[in-house]
């Protein structure tokens, strides 16, 4: 039987969730959604072929029918939404982070275990082809042990200035940044037990208003001794810019680039090409593969691969991180959980 399926949310990538459940995944009924708007919901209801809208989350949740839910809410509602579907007894997939408080991410991860469900987090990087070939690497030993990692976050754009307000969004590092702070502890095998940031407002002034940055980077250090770099920028007007360097003990792996199609125009003293535009040209697959991997996890009875308890590590990183910005000092992971 396929699994039923309620969208909360139906915002920009509410609206690319729930083209993957209706389209994209044959083992997926997407049969609600709902959206604080009313034209949001109706609007992506129309394009999925779904007939029943909501305006009010807690109607959808209230139906028996449905099995399972995608939480695509504002990053500050997650862990209510969350909470209240666990209560209703829907599996969950909820879009990263899991909430910006350790607080909030214990309660949600206590609702979900109270009420026996399965919830997944939104970290799509770990379904891009490219990162699990990487960690496929990794995992096989073929660059020896890893020792130090560089992670880059940059986007072409900078976010509006209501989404940047800490209340909203956590600030620039808790919003890019969790990234990549679940890509190193993925990748690195081994928690972060320190963080060190520089940021600073240096491109948009209307940022700085509102008490957030537009340019950062971070320092990690990991519990194996292991060393990081994270960089990230809201003004990389050349492109979407993620890419990830791990430095083994016997190798080295790329991962990653600028190009979005393989074309290269070469001219006198000239060589050009493309740059990927934005995160749905990178990660669209990812997308697709990690909303199905959810749905094979709950109709097959499989673990997780995304975790609660990992999602609140990164959002750990990403509170350590926005400390060391705020105090110009290095802080430990001991510090955010003492």
């Amino acid at each position: 039987m396929p699994l039923n399926i309620g969208l909360i949310g139906a915002g920009r990538m509410g609206s690319t969730l729930a083209h993957h459940l209706a389209f994209s995944v044959d083992s997926a009924n997407l049969l609600a959604i709902a959206d604080l708007s009313a034209e949001n919901a109706r609007r992506v209801a129309a394009q999925c072929n779904v007939s029943d809208v909501y305006t009010n989350y807690h109607h959808l949740l209230a139906r028996a029918d449905l099995d399972a839910v995608v939480v695509v809410t504002p990053t500050n509602t997650h862990a209510e939404v969350i909470k209240a579907a666990a209560q209703q007894g829907k599996h969950i997939f909820t879009e990263k982070p899991l909430s910006l408080t350790l607080e909030q991410c214990d309660e949600a991860i206590a609702a979900v275990k109270s009420a026996r469900v399965k919830m997944m987090v939104g970290f799509m990087r770990r379904f891009d082809q490219p990162y699990l070939e990487a960690k496929q690497k990794i995992d096989a030993g073929m660059i020896g042990h890893p020792v130090m990692i560089k992670l880059v976050g940059r986007d072409p754009w900078r976010t509006s200035v209501e989404f940047a307000r800490r209340e909203n969004s956590g600030g620039m590092i808790a919003d890019m940044a969790v990234h990549e702070f679940d890509l190193a502890r993925w990748l690195m095998g081994s928690e972060v037990i320190r963080a060190y940031s520089e940021g600073e407002c240096l491109v948009f002034p209307e940022l700085k208003a509102v008490g957030d940055i537009d340019n950062a980077v971070i320092n990690l250090k990991f519990a194996n001794g292991a060393i990081g770099n994270v960089d990230i920028s809201r003004n990389a007007i050349y492109g979407y810019d993620i890419r990830t360097e791990v430095i083994g003990s016997e190798g080295s792996l790329f991962i990653g680039g600028l190009q979005q199609t393989m074309v290269w125009t070469l001219k006198k003293n000239q060589i050009s090409h493309d740059t990927i535009p934005g995160f749905m040209e990178r990660f669209g697959a990812a997308y697709a593969a990690e909303i199905r991997a959810f749905v094979d996890c709950i109709l097959e009875d499989r673990p997780i691969p995304v975790t609660g308890v990992e999602a609140r590590a990164a959002t750990a990183i990403a509170i350590a991180a926005t400390r060391s910005l705020d105090e110009a000092r290095p802080v430990t992971l001991g510090e955010i959980e003492g």
